[in-house]
């Protein structure tokens, strides 16, 4: 037996070992490899390779990666070179294994394709068991896996060298990889990845600094190069290192992020801004020096926490993405939530990531419209059908959903007199205009919300169960704000959205872990009327702090919403602000030439608030 072919029958044997005798591999295989198939297990052997996700969600995903994905773009271009020369690609995912880029040889990317290996697929360990993308990220340094290394059989002919990417903070941002065939890949693509993440690291740390930075090396030729330590400096607290200086200094993260700059540098650290210093740490050892402030604009950022294991930029993409899937087979989708979580926000992103973008989306209010209307709001009418009908009847909702996406908002508050002709539209995908026309064919995808219990209002008698299982053929729960992972993220977002971006105003970390610990009982729309009353309060170019944030969001509960009874007892002295919130309204409907819907959407509240506003100038109840 040649000396080239023994690693692959050392392989043979682990698997042999691990796969059909089920005893520990570990003696025959590197370490990594023997822990990756242990965490590996899960994953079915029979997995089929999955499909990438669709368009508009990658393109979510790769703009939250935006900044990693342009500081890295330079690295891919010069690891391209190498790829193609070797018949390899090169990749890119984000921390959570999802494939963002991929370039290199035209005769390997199809072979790619055929095992997965593309854009808007997830090479995580728990999807794809061990492989060198997701064994990287999970053990948090750069390897290769190779051949039978993989866990899945159908990778078996890959080989691929991977690197992870850190933040300032220790955090995964992503991965860079080099895949091609077993016999392409070897300890030269490695250390090309591994030099190409630092490379990476670097012009990120720099791109997000905030405050001062010092570079630094014992070499000084080599301030100013990819090999430098550099550290970053706010509020006089060391916020974040490379990897670099972590070696250089002999710290981990967490031995060295949030020290008192002083402690560590000397209590005369700012006068090295500007100039070339010589930097002595106790035992002696030193290090040449430069300190400079950081050009970056201040800007909202979340506030930086360490992460054992990587977090999905957005807590609603996985959701999202099961529920593309199942909207595409023609399914109907229920999104559950409470008020203000956003679940028309959710219905829009999935309409426009299904397969029915290119079609119309019907927003139906079922709560804000009178029961006397929504009937000929849903199904239409034909001429003469009623007084006061228009003189050519109208299409109704469902008509105007052709092709497309209706989407029932508060389902829950159809009457039950109307759920069973709603049925019957939904089984037979005709539907019949009020006054007894010929039925119209119809094609559309349903999506309906509510922040009810159907299965409690079914229990109740006020719901139909036969409906209930036709709308809620697959469920969404949107997380309240107050139980989302990625509210920090979210926040800093919404900031930048609600004018901190246009004000060029920076969110300060004590600010943003006062909002993310309120408990938000209004969710998002109560989040993002609260940072459109602070931007307006906030001068161009401030740093918006936690004593800039409304009282109440710091233990003082905010009053409830006052009933009927309290409001008329409280007019006398609301009055004024009362005109205000009427002018306002007004104002808005003759902006959108009474437009209900758009009036709202200009006003930040629901379509609700302007059909009791209606409702009151005509001196009747709201319905």
């Amino acid at each position: 037996m040649s000396e080239a072919q023994w690693p692959s029958v050392r392989v043979e044997q682990a698997r042999d070992l691990f796969f059909v005798q089920g005893r520990d591999p570990a003696p025959w295989i590197a370490p990594h490899i023997s822990r990756s198939w242990q965490r590996s297990r899960p994953v079915d052997h029979q997995h089929i390779d999955p499909a990438p996700m669709a368009l508009a969600l990658l393109g979510e995903r790769r703009e939250q990666s935006m900044r990693l994905l342009d500081c890295a773009q330079p690295e891919l271009d010069g690891l391209a070179e190498h790829a193609i020369g070797n018949g390899c690609v090169v990749i890119l995912s984000d921390a959570t294994g999802l494939i963002l880029e991929e370039i290199g040889s035209p005769d390997f990317l199809p072979k790619a394709e055929r095992i997965a290996l593309q854009p808007g697929v997830e090479w995580s360990e728990h999807n794809r068991g061990t492989n060198a993308i997701g064994t990287a990220l999970a053990e948090r340094e750069a390897l290769m896996v190779l051949g039978g290394e993989h866990y899945l059989a159908q990778n078996g002919a890959l080989g691929c060298a991977a690197a992870p990417i850190f933040t300032g903070r220790g955090e995964l941002a992503g991965a860079l990889d080099i895949s091609g065939e077993t016999v392409r890949v070897n300890t030269h693509a490695l250390g090309l990845v591994r030099m190409a993440a630092q490379q990476v690291e670097h012009r990120m740390l720099l791109a997000e600094a905030q405050g001062h930075v010092l570079r630094f090396h014992a070499r000084p030729a080599l301030i100013g190069t990819a090999r430098e330590g550099l550290i970053v400096i706010e509020g006089g607290r060391i916020a974040a290192a490379n990897r670099v200086a972590l070696e250089l200094f002999g710290r981990s993260w967490d031995g060295l992020l949030d020290l008192e700059a002083r402690d560590f540098l000397g209590p005369n650290w700012p006068r090295m801004e500007h100039r070339r210093s010589l930097l002595t740490l106790p035992g002696g050892r030193q290090f040449a020096t430069v300190m400079e402030r950081s050009s970056t604009q201040g800007g909202a950022r979340p506030a930086a926490r360490r992460a054992d294991a990587p977090q999905a930029a957005d807590d609603v993409l996985p959701l999202l993405d099961k529920a593309v899937r199942v909207l595409n087979e023609g399914v109907s989708v229920l999104v559950n939530g409470e008020t203000g979580s956003g679940k028309e926000v959710f219905s829009r992103r999935l309409h426009a990531a299904s397969r029915r973008a290119g079609g119309p989306f019907v927003a139906v209010d079922c709560a804000s419209l009178p029961e006397t209307l929504i009937e000929s709001e849903l199904f239409g009418y034909d001429e003469g059908a009623f007084t006061g009908a228009r003189r050519k009847g109208m299409a109704g909702r469902i008509r105007e959903a052709n092709g497309g996406v209706l989407f029932l908002d508060e389902i829950a508050e159809i009457p039950l007199a109307l759920q069973t002709r709603l049925l019957r539209v939904l089984e037979e995908r005709v539907v019949t205009p009020l006054g007894g026309g010929q039925g119209v064919a119809v094609d559309f995808d349903l999506v309906c919300a509510t922040h009810g219990d159907l299965p409690a209002l079914v229990q109740a008698g006020r719901f139909r169960a036969d409906l209930m299982y036709r709308v809620a053929g697959f469920t969404v729960a949107l997380p309240p704000l107050s139980r989302r992972a990625d509210r920090h993220a979210l926040i800093a977002r919404l900031f930048l959205e609600s004018g901190g971006a246009d004000k060029h105003l920076r969110l300060e970390s004590d600010a943003l872990e006062a909002l993310a610990a309120y408990r938000w009982p209004g969710n998002v729309r109560e989040l993002r009327s609260t940072l459109r009353a602070v931007v307006a309060l906030a001068d161009p170019g401030d740093s918006v702090t936690a004593a800039a944030l409304p009282a109440h969001l710091f233990g003082t509960p905010a009053a409830p919403p006052p009933d009927a009874a309290t409001e008329a007892a409280l007019a006398p002295q609301a009055g004024p602000l009362l005109d205000i919130t009427r002018h306002a309204i007004d104002d808005a409907l003759r902006a959108c030439d009474h437009d209900v819907s758009r009036a709202a959407r200009r006003l930040g509240v629901h379509r609700s608030t302007v059909y009791r506003h209606l409702a009151r100038q005509r001196g009747k109840p709201s319905a």
